[in-house]
């Protein structure tokens, strides 16, 4: 992984086997979403209280805060089998068909980004969700016939990282519906140090309460933070991640105080020294460094409006006084953003 991906909230392929080592495999050890969790805790009791699969499950979030995990635990709870999918896979109606009817009695189907499933496979998801059914039409033309399949009575789990591109229909069949929030500082901290013990990871207070002030509140970055500072604990230190080792190791990926990584600040720097803070448009900006626009839009500023160090105006982005600071640059006049009102520092890290 480049060192401008160690923030991403976005997995690769090829750090799903670490992920899934340190993922709580039931209800009582899922770190907070406190609301959430005991809202499902009340779901999955009732329903097998009652002997019937509960209600389906829309999750929905930003990347890296426990869909997929929320998921499997509920699989787990319920004790039934879980078939894992996404909406980009199923490209057609018989796709989706063919998955619903291998589905055991209780199963829990989990379907990652639901708002991209292709629009005949989320019609024909209506109905397996409402009668436990599915038509699959055989021939064409005039002589095509719809042929009723039953399908055993499951609970599906649908995750997205964008609600509103759900159409209407497909939202109001979820009977539960949920929002993740991002993990405040302490809480990744108490994952931090659970994560080290499944890991064997010796880790101090201190040393768990840097890393998580860097994580940008998501678990998953919490994780990868603490594997790479594990890396260099081993190799140049004494295995111990403590301050000194998370502040060295995170010094080596480019992560500073806040969670910024190079491509967060050359964002940031490109607005203060090269437009003054703004406005600017997203494509000149990317342009400016070295980017894909929609990489700029869905990668870095969702972070840095959240972190209040731009804002999007109806003119283009702006730097806020919070950026002039992180970045230790006065700004031009006391202006900042060609007359934008300031935006508070929402952060206390050192930069």
């Amino acid at each position: 992984m480049e060192a401008e991906g160690i923030v991403s909230a976005y997995a690769s392929d090829a750090e799903h086997d670490a992920e899934v080592s340190v993922r709580p495999k039931r209800l009582a050890d899922f770190i907070a979403q406190h609301r959430v969790r005991d809202q499902l805790d009340l779901l999955l009791r009732g329903a097998m209280g009652r002997g019937t699969p509960p209600d389906h499950i829309l999750l929905s979030g930003p990347p890296g805060l426990g869909k997929t995990t929320l998921a499997n635990i509920v699989a787990a709870e319920l004790g039934v089998g879980i078939r894992v999918t996404s909406g980009p896979a199923i490209e057609r109606s018989g796709d989706l068909a063919a998955i619903v009817t291998s589905l055991a009695e209780g199963d829990v189907l989990f379907i990652d980004e639901i708002h991209r499933i292709a629009k005949p496979a989320e019609e024909l998801l209506y109905s397996a969700m409402e009668d436990f059914r599915v038509d699959v039409v055989v021939g064409k033309g005039p002589g095509a016939t719809a042929i009723p399949l039953d399908v055993e009575p499951f609970t599906l789990v649908g995750a997205t990282t964008r609600s509103g591109l759900l159409t209407g229909p497909m939202r109001d069949r979820f009977g539960f519906v949920a929002h993740l929030d991002f993990y405040s500082a302490d809480d990744l901290r108490t994952l931090l140090h659970r994560s080290a013990r499944i890991l064997g990871v010796p880790i101090t207070e201190e040393g768990a309460v840097e890393i998580a002030g860097r994580s940008r509140g998501t678990p998953r970055i919490a994780n990868r933070l603490l594997r790479r500072v594990r890396d260099f604990a081993e190799v140049r230190a004494d295995g111990v991640v403590n301050l000194e080792t998370a502040r060295a190791a995170l010094q080596v990926y480019d992560v500073d105080g806040l969670g910024l990584d190079r491509l967060d600040r050359a964002v940031l720097t490109a607005l203060v020294e090269s437009f003054r803070g703004g406005p600017v448009g997203l494509s000149t900006l990317a342009v400016a460094v070295g980017e894909q626009p929609d990489t700029v839009e869905e990668v870095c500023e969702p972070f840095l409006v959240r972190a209040g160090l731009l804002a999007r105006t109806p003119r283009g982005r702006v730097a806020t006084e919070a950026a002039w600071r992180h970045l230790g640059i006065s700004p031009p006049n006391g202006t900042f953003g060609s007359g934008v009102n300031p935006t508070p520092d929402l952060f206390s890290a050192e930069p």
